[in-house]
């Protein structure tokens, strides 16, 4: 037996030997030497940086075509030359020396006790992991993966320990060419409410928020299911999370690098570089406590300022605050008693909740109760749930009970937070949308003083006198000093549409009243044009109000466009406007009010998506079809839209789609089918490429819009989503077209029962010969219209797909390229200048 175990033991021996993934024990690793991992993913080694000399050792790709390190293990002690050596020390610890005959390591595993185990090795694995165990019995004595650099790599475990005091953070390097430790660190908070932090030095820098039960509150694109599979602990010895890759053969890493940004990016093997698709912080809001103590800031508000208070706060010196710096913060109202028994909560929607490092937690009650908790203890200012998104809904409680920090909003993301305010704050904010701002514009008048106001009104006297002379014939209901000379034209117009119907004219203060005063609550979302908010007027009806932003030149570009042109429009598929306002600083436009939102909040949120089966699919697609025909033919105008996408499709009660947003569209006379421009607007993942790249448009630039939606609505996927050895959807459906596979690809929460596969292959059809990248090659809407009526028999056979393998520029839009061999690129010679592309 003892034969058999040492005969065993050698074997084992003897294959670590000759294997290329491992450095024993009893043998040593030169600069020059190199190991990789078992499926040749990963190296390990040494390397310089750039042009420098100095030699470190660390793990980088080598499966990608540029260097692109992981890990570092000298971080602050490089090597001089290249007289380097990687070896055990007595002790067991993996050491690296600068020279064959130091004696002193310059980096160390530093394990602590003395390992004895003489089969000990270093094993670099496929997962960019390196880790020293013993091979016989797969025991861990140190592992890279719990010392990570500035990169973290998927089914990396990220957090703390609280048994054997192991924290992985996240460093960045010095600078590109310098991997020593910087001064931007992330980590997940030990206080509180675990939450991921960046830091420059100790100041915050920026904070994920804390965990819903999904994602981080603070990273809406956590939503993506589809690239990692996450998985979070959070319990009294552990707090880490992991980003699994459900496909093993994407290409990921995330990066911290030394300017303070936190990147993920994905390896496109097609095109040999690095992709980044997610990155933070990213705008203001995203940097910690923007707006100071007790304030939030919320990147769409339609004030010029990002920043307000949380109700029932004020800024702390007003004065700073309307110079458009909250950094003071807020504090609570002066008036305000929050401790009477007559008190209650406001509740914001979609919100990072404030920092959670000094939060009571309790996992075991409910939402309610956390309600009443808080309303018993006079300290607490507010509460939120613990796990928003979990599988039993919201669950925990969360309490603050001092100063909040670092809150903000989003149109779709975040979670509910509940402010402690009194009783007349909670009905003012209830009532009508009343907030510190009132108080403060109050404020500021008793400040600016007499002399002040008075210069302000001879000013506004005299510009409306000389405005009023020069446009004359205003209607009375404008205000004409809120106008450009150059928009004396829109009264005229207005007027003459007042006076035949076409366009009704709302004043401010019904709209004010219908809107709850343009209260938070009632806003719908934000777009190019501005905020729009739902309202109800006093016969009941439901409207839908979009109101310009003030600071938006592509917005009043946008109110114009829609004032010539949809009034002149009624069709069933194009939403209907009412009528608008103009008075004051306010330009607004009021449309039906349609409840089911818009297209993509079903097709792309996986929540909402089964609600659609195949039949209700349809129906849309056919009708979004028979909207686009009326533009393009059937109406007085010949309209082409230049923004179709699943935003601007609105559903009714029905789920019958109706057309939106008419700002970027343009009007065609006479037999005029096509224009160009060299203000290219609209929104990417959509445009045409003779539109994208050369200005170019027509009713076909519509059909390639139209034929994106269709293999939207097929798939529930984004356009914009990548897709390996695919750039996007497109190019992924036409991969499996070409191989008779393109069924594979419609949405999986289609019911089966009311699945059509002809049907559904048709559409697929009908999708690919819109998106030709020819112009001429694409159908136009009257042959779709007829396509999607009959069999697919006689349907001509798709030609290549644009912005997939590439775009012919020598064939313009008169004739087709043919079909591309796979991979096969045109030419890239770019002859027009385009001096503003705008992407929505």
């Amino acid at each position: 037996m003892k034969i058999f175990f040492i005969f065993f033991f050698f074997f084992l021996l003897i294959q670590s030997c000759c294997s290329d993934n491992t450095i024993l024990r009893t043998h040593s690793l030169r600069d020059g030497d190199v190991i990789f991992s078992e499926g040749k993913r990963f190296a390990f080694g040494f390397f310089s940086l750039g042009n420098s000399k100095l030699r470190y050792v660390g793990i980088w790709y080598a499966q990608v075509s540029e260097q692109t390190v992981v890990w570092v293990a000298n971080r602050d002690h490089p090597v001089n030359d290249t007289s380097g050596l990687i070896k055990f020390s007595s002790r067991g610890n993996l050491c690296v020396y600068a020279s064959v005959n130091g004696t002193e390591p310059v980096w160390s595993t530093d394990v602590i006790d003395k390992i004895s185990e003489p089969a000990l090795v270093a094993k670099l694995t496929d997962l960019g992991n390196l880790v020293l165990l013993d091979p016989v019995t797969g025991k861990s004595f140190w592992e890279s993966f719990n010392h990570p650099t500035n990169t973290m790599l998927p089914f990396m475990k990220f957090g703390f320990t609280c048994q054997n005091g192991l924290e992985r953070v996240m460093t960045s390097w010095r600078s590109p060419s310098d991997p020593g430790f910087g001064n931007i660190t992330y980590r997940i908070e030990r206080r509180g409410f675990p939450q991921m932090m960046m830091y420059k030095g100790s100041t915050p820098w920026w904070r994920t928020g804390s965990w819903t039960g999904q994602r981080w509150s603070g990273v809406p694109e956590m939503t993506n299911k589809f690239i990692f599979n996450i998985s979070f602990v959070n319990n009294p010895n552990e707090a880490s999370i992991t980003y699994g890759v459900l496909d093993p053969s994407v290409i990921t890493r995330m990066v911290l690098n030394e300017t303070g940004v936190l990147q993920r990016f994905r390896w496109n093997g097609r095109d040999k570089k690095w992709i980044g698709f997610w990155s933070a912080p990213e705008e203001k809001c995203d940097n910690y406590n923007h707006c100071g103590l007790n304030g939030y800031c919320d990147p769409t508000s339609p004030d010029k300022f990002e920043c307000s208070c949380l109700p029932g706060y004020e800024p702390k010196t007003p004065r700073d605050w309307f110079l458009r710096d909250a950094s003071d913060g807020c504090m609570r109202s002066k008036t305000a008693s929050v401790c009477n028994g007559k008190e209650g909560f406001v509740k914001l929607k979609r919100v990072k909740i404030p920092n959670t490092s000094s939060v009571n937690v309790d996992m075991n009650i409910t939402l309610k109760e956390c309600e009443h908790r808080c309303l018993k203890n006079c300290s607490c200012v507010a509460y939120a749930s613990a796990y928003h998104e979990s599988e039993d809904g919201a669950k925990g409680c969360l309490t603050w009970h001092g100063d909040m920090l670092d809150t903000r909003t989003y149109l779709s993301s975040g979670q509910d937070f509940y402010l402690r305010v009194d009783k007349a704050e909670l009905a003012r904010w209830n009532g009508n949308g009343s907030s510190w701002k009132k108080r403060l514009f109050y404020i500021l008048i008793s400040l600016i003083g007499v002399v002040l106001l008075l210069m302000i009104s001879l000013f506004c006297f005299f510009r409306k006198r000389r405005q009023s002379n020069r446009l004359r014939k205003a209607p009375s209901t404008f205000a004409p000093s809120s106008f450009d000379l150059e928009d004396s034209s829109i009264f005229e117009e207005l007027e003459d549409k007042s006076r035949t119907r076409e366009m009704p004219l709302f004043e401010l203060s019904t709209i004010a009243a219908a809107t709850n005063n343009f209260s938070f609550q009632n806003k719908l979302g934000t777009g190019g044009f501005g905020p729009v908010y739902k309202g109800v007027l006093q016969n009941g009806m439901e409207i839908a109000v979009k109101r310009l932003s003030r600071n938006s030149g592509q917005g009043m570009e946008e109110f114009k466009n829609e004032i010539k042109l949809i009034s002149k429009l009624q069709h069933r598929n194009l939403v209907r406007i009412l009528g608008c306002c103009v008075e004051l600083e306010e330009k607004m436009l009021i449309y039906e009010y349609l409840p089911n939102k818009s297209l993509d909040y079903f097709i792309f949120k996986e929540e909402h998506r089964a609600e659609l089966d195949w039949p209700k699919r349809m129906g849309i697609i056919r009708g979004i079809a028979r909207g686009i025909l009326y533009l393009h033919q059937d109406s007085r105008l010949r309209i082409i839209h230049r923004d179709l996408k699943a935003s601007n499709v609105l559903l009714d009660n029905e789920m019958i789609p109706k057309i939106a947003d008419f700002g970027m569209a343009r009007i065609f006379g006479g037999n005029q089918v096509e224009g160009s421009t060299n203000r290219v607007v609209g929104t990417y993942g959509y445009m045409s490429p003779e539109y994208a790249m050369d200005g170019q448009f027509s009713v076909k630039s519509d059909v390639y819009s139209f034929g994106v939606l269709i293999l939207e609505i097929i798939t529930g996927e984004k356009n914009s989503y990548f897709f390996e050895e695919s750039s996007n959807l497109v190019g992924h459906i036409w991969r499996l077209w070409e191989k008779g596979e393109a069924t594979e690809i419609k949405d999986k929460l289609i019911d089966e029962e009311t699945y059509d596969e002809s049907e559904v292959l048709k559409c697929i059809h009908i999708g690919l010969l819109c998106v030709q990248e020819n112009a001429s090659d694409r159908p136009d809407m009257s042959s779709v219209i007829f396509m999607l009526g009959h069999n697919a028999i006689d349907l001509p056979s798709p030609t290549h797909p644009a912005f997939t393998a590439g775009r012919n520029r020598n064939v313009k839009n008169g004739g087709s390229s043919g079909n591309w061999p796979s991979g096969e690129t045109g030419s890239t010679i770019n002859d027009v200048t385009l001096t503003d592309v705008q992407g929505r």
